[in-house]
């Protein structure tokens, strides 16, 4: 039952894919469909399927730009003109929240990227959510029912966004703490991926979300406008999101992010970091880790 349901998520972001190329995609075995990650898109090659395990072509015909172009008119529902902010970001979000990657050559406006002109490769991202991530994790972030503001630390790949969107569902669903009102910058829409307004991920009953712009101006728009108890933001990556964080940390809001890194070290060096041990902005820290193949998460104390 669990493969034929992640088989299902994997059928339906590969709808967004011109019909021919669609068929050579599903052409695979379930348990790979129930794995995939993504399926890269290269003009010249044929389709690539992202697993586990590493990348793999499929048989079939060689990509060519009119494929990209139609994979993006698809994707949007013949309505570029409501996805154009996405795709000048390089990416747009498709129903269920499947998320396409686009590269190619850049049209600039000022210095601004205002869309691609030639595009020349795509991923396409298939949304998956492990409801129940934060099982035995979200226990130990709580203090009194109250959840502790933490930091989720992690390498690429190892499921941070993953753990955070659960975290975010239960907080807000009341499970394993207070009910709480959350508040989510989500920058590029890879935690809820707003669809039409309506999340394609489930983030919880309480959780309001702004998505596609800066994250540090996401972060300041929530604080003000909708008086939330949680902000949650998906990886910090410039100075601007630590000032903003810190901010919030003055406000009395907890807060909930994620950050690349492998350990406590990993802050203590990196000047981008560093002032979130030295301000306390976290209580708590959670490393994600692969030992011997298995994804685990070991919970830290950072007063």
């Amino acid at each position: 039952m669990e493969i034929e349901r992640e088989a299902m998520r994997y059928q339906q972001a590969v709808r967004v894919l011109p019909p021919y190329l669609r068929r050579w995609a599903l052409d695979i075995p379930l348990r790979e469909q129930a794995e995939a990650e993504e399926v890269r898109l290269r003009v010249g090659q044929p389709l690539a399927l992202v697993l586990p395990k590493g990348e793999r072509w499929l048989e079939g015909p060689r990509v060519e730009t009119r494929d990209l172009e139609q994979l993006v008119e698809l994707a949007s529902g013949a309505s570029l003109h409501a996805v154009l902010d996405q795709v000048r970001r390089g990416y747009l979000t498709a129903a269920g929240g499947h998320r396409i990657g686009l590269c190619g050559s850049a049209v600039l406006r000022e210095g601004d990227i205002q869309g691609f002109r030639n595009l020349s490769s795509a991923a396409l991202r298939v949304a998956r959510q492990v409801q129940g991530a934060s099982k035995g994790v979200l226990e130990q972030l709580c203090r009194e029912g109250r959840l502790e503001s933490t930091l989720i630390l992690a390498p690429p790949g190892l499921g941070k966004t993953t753990l955070l969107r659960d975290v975010i569902r239960r907080v807000s669903g009341g499970e394993g703490c207070l009910p709480l009102r959350v508040a989510l910058a989500d920058e590029r829409g890879e935690v809820a991926a707003l669809y039409r307004g309506s999340p394609q991920l489930e983030v919880g009953p309480r959780t309001d979300v702004v998505e596609g712009c800066p994250k540090d101006r996401g972060l300041m728009l929530m604080l003000r406008a909708m008086n939330p108890q949680v902000l949650a933001v998906d990886e910090i990556t410039a100075p601007q999101d630590v000032a903003a964080l810190k901010t919030a940390v003055g406000c009395g809001v907890t807060l909930l992010a994620t950050a690349h890194g492998t350990g406590r070290e990993d802050m203590e060096h990196r000047a981008l970091y560093r002032p979130l041990l030295q301000e306390r902005m976290f209580r708590k820290l959670v490393r994600i880790v692969r030992r011997e193949g298995v994804r685990r998460y070991v919970v830290e104390d950072l007063e």
